[in-house]
């Protein structure tokens, strides 16, 4: 073993969640690995297209057929464009077997999906953590809010997070920068539902944007949002939260901090006669050289799917079927959001009135259905966005100087239309499984994952309920023109897999304790999508975070004591 390929501790993955772990390991005093398997970007530096105009794109923006006839998976994504499609992971790079129809979204970086995401940050609350031991889907989670809550304050006040204080009991308040605010349109449909509705709300979403400057983001180095809305393509004053601006610098700070890039993750090292997790086996995705690493405590935080690959392809004398896998739940209840229904329509009203300006986010409607009791024919429920806008009503019709004639003409606003989208929760299940091809391998010699992922009836009956419900407030709030769809895009496209190595109080039915400790190898930490029990409703990023931090303070913690050896 050389000396210098020990460290104290190894995290895999530098995107959201590995960040945190990465971050919180450093500050305690560990000396740090960070694998990712991806290239290295730098904040600012390597964002190439992040001050382009329109016109310096060569499809302004938009991708090229050819390209998405050779990417069709990530083509469906509604954020991947030519601003920022060297994030995306290419469909052939990377291959994977369907099983059933899924779309898989992944971004192999330093900051990896962090770097893309919507940003939308909504704290859970019990009612979240407790649907699994009330309605007996799932197991029971072995954490419940109160145990997350000094997390979710401690994390939002380095990340940033606007909002309000909406005082629902269903969506916790945080320690909130000033929020963004609704327009008029927005506003009216807010009164409404609070005129029609007891238990129905809308708030300015929750999103992870720095409204107000602070000490801890100039020492991060970071600035105020100015509302681009170019947040994709990564931003060059650090306005929104990523890990490429704010918690991988913060932990190479520190000087405990080695990031390794290009580095895909191939095992774990078992040591049977330790009867403990020792490293960490890696090859090289560019010379193919294999390297091993070795260290007390291992994080595992490379996207939920990503983590099941690793921890299914870590055999030893000891797991033969995958590390932790004594009970054979590894790889399966894997969940998603549900965002297949969208509804749409027309307010005649507010012709006097029209929005200036950009924002980074929209309106959130909290969860309603199934929150206090079983009410429906469907196990729990969903949220909802909610927008407004008008938009230039200009013809494009006629070709030559009809068609400039047309375009330089003065422009008229059309009327106010809204939308909204469902964000369902998908019920764990044994059969929505990943699992590893016994011959097929990547060119790195990693077997190909099969993902087996499916909507069921329970998905179809919620999305008809929003559907339903939708309808009578949208009618409620006097919109015109009402109509419902559903796009019946694969899993997937919501980018929120979860699952296939969840927490749970007993080690015969879960594969994490409350710790996110492997119950069967406690030096292998997971704070990534993987340990998700269930997935409520809200976007679960702020919930990585806060476990992520938490997760590795205890760690040092007992490590400190003597209790991970």
């Amino acid at each position: 073993m050389q000396n210098s390929n020990k460290y104290d501790a190894i995290v895999i993955g530098a995107g959201m969640s590995g960040g945190w772990s990465a971050k919180e390991l450093c500050e305690r005093g560990l000396k740090t690995l960070l694998v990712e398997r991806g290239r290295d970007v730098k904040h600012i530096k390597d964002y190439p297209t992040t001050n382009l105009k329109p016109w310096e794109f060569e499809y302004r923006g938009e991708i090229s057929r050819a390209e998405k006839e050779a990417n069709p998976s990530i083509a469906r994504c509604y954020a991947y464009r030519e601003d920022n499609k060297h994030f995306f992971v290419k469909d052939m790079e990377h291959p994977y077997i369907q099983d059933e129809e899924f779309d898989w979204i992944r971004g192999y970086q330093v900051g990896g999906k962090s770097l893309m995401w919507a940003r939308q940050t909504q704290r859970w609350s019990d009612f979240d953590f407790e649907g699994p031991l009330r309605d007996g889907f799932a197991v029971d989670w072995p954490i419940r809010y109160k145990d997350l809550a000094p997390w979710y304050s401690y994390v939002e006040k380095f990340a940033g997070i606007s909002g309000n204080k909406d005082g629902l009991d269903t969506l916790p308040d945080g320690e909130f920068l000033p929020a963004l605010d609704l327009n008029c349109v927005e506003k009216h449909f807010q009164s409404s539902l609070k005129r029609n509705y007891s238990d129905r709300h809308l708030i300015y979403g929750r999103c992870a944007h720095i409204t107000e400057q602070r000490e801890i983001f100039r020492q991060q180095g970071r600035g105020l949002c100015l509302n681009r809305t170019e947040c994709e393509r990564g931003c060059p004053f650090g306005g929104y939260f990523n890990a490429n601006s704010t918690t991988i610098p913060w932990a190479a700070k520190t000087g405990n901090l080695t990031l390794r890039p290009n580095a895909i993750l191939l095992s774990i090292i078992y040591s049977d006669k330790e009867n403990k997790a020792i490293g960490v086996r890696v090859i090289d995705s560019e010379s193919k050289e294999i390297t091993e690493y070795f260290a007390k405590l291992i994080f595992l935080n490379a996207g939920a799917l990503n983590t099941l690959l690793i921890m299914l392809n870590s055999t030893s004398e000891r797991f033969p079927n995958g590390i932790g896998n004594d009970n054979g739940a590894l790889g399966k209840y894997v969940a998603f959001h549900n965002y297949r229904s969208r509804i749409n329509a027309i307010c005649e009203d507010f012709g006097d009135r029209k929005s200036v300006g950009k924002r980074p986010t929209s309106g959130y409607i909290p969860r309603f259905r199934n929150v206090y009791r079983q009410e429906t024919g469907f196990l729990r429920g969903y949220a909802a966005g909610f927008s407004a806008a008008r938009y230039s009503q200009r013809t494009k019709d006629g070709i030559g100087q009809e068609l400039k004639e047309h375009l330089f003409a003065p422009s008229e606003l059309g009327p106010w239309v809204v939308n909204s989208h469902m964000m369902g929760e998908t019920v764990p299940k044994a059969t929505n499984r990943v699992y590893l091809d016994p011959q097929k391998t990547d060119e790195w010699g990693m077997p190909l994952l099969h993902i087996s992922v499916k909507y069921d009836d329970n998905d179809e009956r919620m999305i008809r309920d929003f559907q339903d419900q939708f309808t009578d407030m949208f009618e409620k709030a006097g919109f015109v023109d009402i109509k419902v769809s559903d796009d019946h895009r694969a899993p997937g496209l919501d980018i929120h897999e979860m699952g296939g190595a969840r927490m749970g109080n007993d080690p015969n039915t879960s594969i994490l304790n409350r710790w996110h400790q492997v119950h069967s190898c406690k030096n292998i930490i997971v704070t990534d999508g993987a340990c998700m029990t269930s997935t409520s409703t809200q976007n679960p990023s702020l919930t990585y975070m806060a476990m992520a931090a938490r997760a590795a303070n205890h760690a040092v913690d007992e490590l400190e004591k003597g209790a991970i050896l």
